[in-house]
């Protein structure tokens, strides 16, 4: 990858790196000062400038810059105040986050050292460059989650918040349906299986006993989205990953290879590269049982079986789905399908992925179920094939909104402006209680 794209892309979060050395060689200047902490203009004109990237492009403008500069003083003030409340994000809480972030950027650039050149840092540098702005951002946000989560709505309110909107500035609610689902997973067929994992051990053989590079067998073997940058998987923590996986990188020694370990994905070869605490770093090999090696028949034989329980012998849906859906998401509230959002019920049809979508176009009437479809299950490199019978509890045509109708949808829009006034009104109050002092003059600021 050219290292202009790597910069490119690292710039949205590690704006600060590319430009410490450029603001070394000139004078910087100190804009605010909250407490004993001191806001740089070079500080701002990163974080600035980062927010232009995240939001893809939005041109800079003084306003801008200025709303920044508050932000930035809202989060020290509330790292102030949680000091006084006692409130304290811990070490491995910002390690996480930094760890996250920089797996991210890990897997942009294409590994370690392509990052590392990329920003003329190693990641240890970064780490503690990085930690404080870190701990401040997660202390921040911590209180204001705390605070938010002391406003509530009452009905009334829902209702006087519909009330106060002109009727010809309602909404149009688009259709939306209620679908539960249940999903199974056809297992390998003996011979697919069987293939998998013997070329699983051959490989691993050919890197043991033949010489073969780790990383080139998995570029050239390796059978989900980590195979082009040899098989990384970054420092992450052990809980992150599938407990077969997790199990056997954490019985390795640093440079040790595995066994061949069979995941729900299929079959890998592992080499733990480090571990720190609860966090390893890993290269594998994945080897999957391919699409045509399944027992489809299997799958699709067992959801006609279950959707004629419910249609012929009035087995309830719900329950079918706790005890036989592979889908763990699902299952647990009987195949019911939420807004992963939002967490409502009411899915608009608009935003249905295309299988689901086509799936549910078939479904006329409340209460009938698909004939078994497949899909794919996951994202990425994670993706297994399976199928499923989805069935339609609700559907509601596209109408102006309405308390009958919508009413989750206007209390969580009620919610959301009772918690921004109330924060905007809280953040004042306790920027009242810590000493805050402007070398700037904010022209957006009301002398008033």
């Amino acid at each position: 990858m050219p290292k202009y794209i790597i910069l490119l892309i690292l710039s949205v979060v590690f704006t600060q790196t590319l430009t410490a050395q450029s603001q070394s060689e000139i004078s910087d200047k100190i804009v605010a000062v909250v407490n004993d902490h001191i806001i740089l203009k070079s500080e701002v004109d990163n974080r600035t400038a980062e927010f232009m990237q995240s939001q893809q492009g939005m041109p800079f403008s003084e306003e801008l810059w200025y709303d920044v500069l508050e932000s930035m003083i809202d989060n020290l003030v509330m790292v102030e105040k949680a000091k006084i409340d006692s409130v304290v994000v811990t070490d491995d809480e910002v390690n996480r986050q930094l760890d996250q972030r920089i797996r991210l950027l890990t897997q942009r650039a294409g590994g370690e050292q392509q990052l590392e050149r990329a920003l003329g840092r190693s990641i240890v540098q970064l780490r503690a460059e990085y930690r404080e702005q870190f701990r401040q951002d997660l202390t921040a946000e911590r209180m204001r989650e705390q605070e938010r989560r002391k406003i509530s709505v009452t009905r009334p309110e829902v209702v006087e918040y519909f009330n106060s909107i002109p009727a010809d500035s309602l909404p149009l609610i688009p259709e939306s349906v209620s679908l539960s689902q249940i999903v199974i997973i056809p297992p390998p067929k003996a011979e697919g299986e069987n293939r998998a994992f013997q070329l699983a051990v051959a490989i691993r053989d050919s890197i043991l006993n033949h010489n073969a590079e780790f990383e080139a067998m998995a570029r050239r073997y390796g059978e989900d989205g980590t195979a082009p940058n040899g098989g990384l998987l970054p420092m992450m923590p052990m809980g992150d990953l599938v407990p077969e996986y997790s199990a056997a990188a954490s019985a390795l020694s640093p440079g040790e290879i595995s066994q061949v370990v069979q995941t729900p994905f299929g079959y890998h070869v592992i080499r733990l590269n480090r571990r720190v605490a609860d966090q390893i770093e890993t290269n594998h090999i994945l080897i999957r049982v391919g699409d045509d090696e399944l027992d489809e028949a299997f799958a699709i034989n067992k959801l006609e079986a279950l959707r004629d329980s419910v249609l012929s012998h009035d087995k309830a849906f719900s329950v079918l789905a706790r005890r036989h859906s592979d889908d763990k998401a699902t299952a647990p509230s009987g195949g019911r399908l939420v807004n992963p959002q939002t967490g409502d019920r009411q899915l608009p049809v608009d935003q249905l992925d295309p299988n689901l979508f086509r799936t549910t176009l078939l479904l006329e009437n409340v209460g009938d179920i698909s004939e078994p479809r497949p899909f794919n299950t996951g994202q990425g490199g994670t993706q297994q094939r399976a199928f499923r019978i989805v069935m339609l509890n609700n559907r509601i045509p596209e109408h102006q909104a309405n308390l009958d109708d919508d009413f989750e949808l206007i209390r969580m829009f009620a919610l959301q402006d009772k918690q921004q006034r109330l924060l905007t009104q809280w953040m004042t109050e306790m920027r009242d209680e810590v000493h805050v002092q402007y070398f700037i003059e904010n022209p957006f600021i009301s002398s008033n």
